[in-house]
């Protein structure tokens, strides 16, 4: 059976993915029911959890790819993605009325990219790969 590693910007990247798929379709598979403040608060807290899920998920893989990146632009920018996607979905959650869905797509975005770029650029292949500590 052939095996391939997953590496954290890889896990990373397809939990941001995964939780923006889940956040697009849940306007559309709970449409029939009826909004306060939120596209989403009609929709059962199991499903809603899933955002945490995928938060803590991409949250390890941050810390990961953290660890192994070359670029402090890089580690910034996981960093800055993870926070801004947490802030967004802790916001819908608790306070719906001051959430912007832009903001939590763009941060899911930003983390799929940066995850992508450190993927590609930035990761540390061997042990004599150079992380700057700045």
């Amino acid at each position: 059976m052939l095996s391939l590693p997953l590496k954290s910007d890889t896990i990373g990247a397809a939990a941001s993915f995964l939780c923006m798929i889940h956040c697009v379709a849940t306007p559309f598979i709970f449409i029939a029911q009826a909004c306060s403040h939120s596209c989403c608060s009609a929709a059962p807290t199991w499903w809603r959890a899933i955002d945490f899920a995928f938060l803590i998920i991409s949250g390890f893989a941050v810390i990961q790819s953290v660890r192994a990146s070359s670029s402090t632009l890089i580690r910034s920018g996981l960093w800055l993605s993870w926070a801004l996607l947490s802030a967004s979905i802790l916001l819908e959650t608790f306070y719906p009325q001051w959430f912007a869905e832009w903001v939590k797509y763009s941060a899911a975005s930003a983390l799929i990219i940066t995850h992508f770029y450190n993927m590609r650029f930035c990761r540390c292949a061997d042990e004599n790969c150079v992380i700057h500590q700045d």
